[in-house]
């Protein structure tokens, strides 16, 4: 409805202020079946972002007999010599302005003669010719193809990933090259491509480096906290860079530890710092928001407040990781601050308490609040410890990210895949949301095949068959988070039968996977395998942390209590075991406890996160089983 307003309103916009002068310079245009923008563009003359910029609810796809706001003459929009200018916006780039007004780079440079020896500037004027300059090619299948382009022959191992940074493109703007495009390249087949190529050869070397698609708004900063690597590190491995990153280009990455083994370490063999440790712990408990006298309205405030159960379940694990690390002989003073779910409480928090002399801050919860601390603390570099954020946070030198993101989950499950998936006919069954995973896989595994759900948004068995292969182990990896396809595609592949065999993955265990619809036993008879923050551990285990809470508590802990100990422990552990926690750190070296494991690697000069992950499988008792 918003749309269809915004629609009236630029028509009403276009005749009030234009008058007669408006019915001489628009048109409109009633869309016909199998028309498209590009091809709209052409009979008009005008450019593909002018018709989006009149008409913005064609960027969801032309509707037959939807009426477009056109220029009825492009030629107005040019000078008397033919030519426009443009302004320079930023991340545009040389072959992206050519794309728009459907001329060539070339063109654009006999024009603008200072870009055959420099890029371009942000906020320049450059001219653009009307028409381009160049004869027009004609693709293998009798077809025109955009001035500046050429056709291509795909070579053996190259895959879309490949091809775009070949020629500095995205894969948006490959795929646009070529509309007819499937989801996988075939070797020897023809697609277009620009004329000229930045590097020599389409292939991806995965065993030391990943690809990654830069995002909206992405700057160096951005990779750096994502990655730990610096621009002078990423413009040296993509000279293509250092004229800044726009959307969508693919960069070669290092792979992280990808020369370095991780080994477990065992820090109660390492303590050697027994020396009094501070630490300050910073959650939510909202104390003075409610005055009660009675045990009843507090059972209730903690029965209505989920926050509230979370500070406290973390409070009583780090309270018996404190009583395990004095029984190694480490002293442990545990100062516990309420931070009310307030930011502005946190700064008044260290401004008026001694926390920056504290050897850790634990918390606090909340990722505004978490960011707010470790800035204060900052000068001081009193490391600040993420107990539950798993999102991108706002890094600073001083801030600990203890949960993996859901990029590092990914690329821990591509890692497993990568290295366990030779002799397997590996699948990958994806949605358009989750494109930039597929590329990720096939970048690792070039010999994957692709498969895309129907139109009705659901996978049927004989989609499966028609590229599985009998006798041997096929590796299914779904990536959607659509519960209708998940759940389709787990019926679909666990009712094939005969001699294929099929295990499933996916890189992100989402919500749709806990839909009713999505069996459970279903998932353990395709042995189902993820990435994992954390393991699960049963009842019947007996270990020490086990059976000391609930002898304290006279409960089993849930996760949120194993968390609080397992952060809290490790923490004193590498307190004990170095001078500070910065000299306890190193990404070759992973600490696991209950559930819960870390190997904090440096983002840069900002940050420390946590790159270890657990992978899981459903086993046939409908357990988790650790894999690796």
């Amino acid at each position: 409805m918003l749309r269809y307003f915004a629609f009236i309103i630029l028509v009403l916009v276009l005749t009030a202020s234009c008058g007669s002068a408006a019915q001489q310079q628009y048109t409109s245009h009633s869309v016909q079946k199998g028309e498209t923008v590009y091809s709209i563009s052409k009979q008009y003359n005008v450019s593909e972002q002018m018709i989006y910029n009149l008409n913005p609810t064609a960027k969801d796809g032309l509707k037959v007999n939807s009426v477009l706001i056109l220029p009825s003459k492009a030629q107005q929009f040019f000078d008397d010599d033919g030519y426009r200018k443009h302004k320079v916006k930023r991340q545009e780039t040389l072959y992206g302005i050519a794309q728009v007004y459907h001329v060539s780079v070339d063109d654009i440079k006999k024009i603008n003669k200072e870009l055959y020896s420099r890029g371009l500037k942000v906020g320049e004027k450059i001219l653009i010719p009307k028409t381009s300059l160049e004869t027009p090619q004609v693709s293998t299948e009798g077809e025109l193809i955009p001035p500046g382009t050429k056709n291509y022959k795909v070579q053996p191992k190259e895959t879309k990933f490949g091809i775009a940074r070949k020629f500095n493109l995205s894969i948006a703007e490959l795929e646009s090259l070529n509309p007819k495009m499937g989801a996988e390249l075939k070797e020897g087949s023809t697609i277009v491509v620009p004329e000229k190529a930045i590097l020599e050869s389409g292939e991806i070397d995965s065993s030391q480096f990943h690809y990654y698609e830069v995002l909206a708004k992405e700057g160096f900063y951005r990779l750096k906290v994502k990655f730990g690597i610096s621009e002078s590190e990423i413009i040296a491995l993509n000279p293509v860079a250092k004229d800044g990153l726009k959307e969508g280009m693919i960069l070669k990455l290092p792979r992280q530890g990808s020369d370095t083994p991780v080994s477990e370490l065992n820090l109660e063999k390492n303590i050697s710092n027994k020396k009094m440790k501070t630490i300050a712990l910073m959650l939510p408990f909202s104390i003075n928001t409610t005055a009660t006298d009675s045990t009843r309205t507090d059972m209730d405030r903690i029965k209505r407040d989920p926050v509230l159960r979370i500070a406290l379940d973390l409070y009583s694990g780090a309270l018996m990781a404190a009583e395990f690390a004095k029984e190694k002989g480490i002293s442990v003073t545990l100062n516990v601050y309420d931070t009310q779910k307030n930011e502005n409480t946190v700064a008044a928090l260290i401004a008026k308490n001694n926390i920056k002399n504290a050897d850790a801050v634990i918390g606090p919860l909340m990722q505004k609040s978490v960011e707010r601390a470790a800035a204060a603390l900052r000068s001081d570099k009193t490391p600040v410890f993420s107990p539950l954020s798993n999102r991108d946070l706002k890094m600073t030198p001083n801030l600990f990210q203890t949960i993996p993101t859901d990029d590092v989950l990914e690329k821990t499950m591509i890692r497993y895949l990568q290295a366990n998936s030779f002799g397997k006919n590996v699948i990958i069954i994806s949605d358009s949301k989750r494109n930039r995973q597929k590329e990720s896989i096939l970048a690792a595994i070039p010999s994957a095949k692709t498969l895309s759900p129907r139109s009705g948004g659901y996978i049927q068995a004989s989609d499966v068959t028609g590229i599985a292969t009998e006798g041997i182990e096929n590796w299914v990896v779904l990536e959607s988070n659509d519960p209708v396809i998940v759940s389709s595609a787990v019926n679909a592949l666990a009712g094939i039968s005969g001699g294929y065999k099929i295990r499933l993955f996916t890189l992100n265990k989402n919500s749709a996977y806990e839909w009713d619809e999505v069996s459970s036993i279903r998932l353990a008879k395709l042995n189902f395998t993820f990435p994992s923050v954390n393991r699960n551990i049963s009842e019947e285990e007996r270990q020490p942390f086990l059976i000391s809470y609930k002898n304290k508590y006279g409960v089993e802990p849930n996760r949120y209590a194993i968390r609080g100990f397992d952060i809290t422990y490790d923490v004193l552990l590498r307190l004990a075991s170095e001078k500070d926690i910065y000299n306890a750190v190193s990404p070759e070296n992973e600490t696991v406890y209950v559930e819960n494991k870390f190997s904090y690697s440096q983002t840069g000069a900002e940050g420390y996160c946590n790159q270890a992950a657990f992978i899981l499988k459903y086993n046939k008792d409908l357990e988790f089983e650790l894999v690796e």
